[in-house]
């Protein structure tokens, strides 16, 4: 059952990717996070009120850090959502377990022990193997002027990791996820109130703000699909269904956008989501209990 969850908050996730891609023309990455919150505020409160949940917290600076990464991910993530093909965009989110890797070699090599470098060696190949399905993937885009679409997608998944890394302490500490991702939304409605004092306000009469409503409603349900698959199912089977999202964006923007990815592109898109895998199985050893996802 665990393994239906994660495929439909994969599924909502990329459903929630073309809400965005029909709102950005009319509303900056900012204020798309700012409605993104405040819809997710309602819910969380709603269903923190349903199961009696405290939004009291006595880590309040482990929270601001988690969210100051990870609004400006969610802001990267849905500019490269704006600017390039929905798969491209998403594989490029999806970088963030190898990130999260890429940290765990680093703290590796530091520590100088021939013997734990040696142990690391695959995950390292993994690294390297998704980065280079990276580069296959954004090389198609840079006759059209992409690349720095693609930089900041890039950058988003690095900040992702970061935050994940900041939710798997803040569930050591005792938080629970409802707090966490109330914290989160009220982060979000900050960080996009901001931009949109200094960007201004956008139109939001306009019929194209209707998006904005199923996309945080999706985003909600999505986060609430993929905390039940990890609760109910086995970590490993988990996080490596979560990469069918790729798949999902990618049929998304052929069949509603038009989209054309190249071989090239595919074939480093196959190249990202072996390598996130098995990076993802490889990390979880060196990091067992990695938290789930929250986008």
């Amino acid at each position: 059952m665990h393994a239906i969850w994660m495929v439909a908050a994969s599924f909502l996730f990329a459903s929630m990717g073309v809400c965005v891609k029909y709102a950005s023309p009319y509303f900056s990455a900012l204020e798309i996070v700012f409605y993104r919150g405040v819809i997710g505020v309602f819910i969380m409160l709603a269903l923190a009120r349903s199961r009696g949940v405290s939004l009291r917290t006595s880590v309040p600076m482990m929270h601001v850090w988690r969210n100051v990464v990870g609004v400006a991910a969610l802001a990267g993530s849905f500019y490269a959502i704006a600017h390039l093909p929905l798969a491209t965009a998403t594989t490029l989110n999806y970088t963030s377990g190898v990130w999260i890797a890429a940290f765990v070699v680093g703290g590796t090599l530091a520590t100088g022990k021939l013997t734990e470098i040696r142990r690391q060696g695959p995950l390292v190949l993994a690294v390297l193997s998704t980065f280079a399905g990276v580069l296959m993937l954004l090389r198609p885009t840079l006759d059209q002027g992409q690349i720095l679409a693609g930089l900041i997608g890039l950058m988003s998944g690095l900040l992702a990791g970061l935050a994940y890394m900041q939710v798997a302490a803040l569930g050591r500490a005792g938080e629970s996820e409802t707090r966490t991702v109330f914290y989160f939304s009220i982060a979000s409605v900050i960080g996009g109130a901001a931009g949109i004092v200094v960007e201004g306000p956008s139109e939001l009469a306009r019929i194209e703000g209707l998006w904005l409503l199923p996309m945080g409603i999706l985003a909600a349900l999505a986060q609430l699909c993929m905390t039940r698959a990890f609760n109910q199912g086995a970590t490993m089977v988990v996080v490596n269904l979560q990469y069918s999202g790729i798949i999902f964006a990618a049929l998304y923007g052929l069949v509603l956008f038009g989209d054309h990815i190249p071989l090239t592109g595919w074939i480093g898109m196959a190249l990202i989501i072996v390598s996130a895998i098995a990076a993802t199985m490889l990390r979880d050893r060196a990091l067992p209990g990695a938290p789930a996802e929250d986008h």
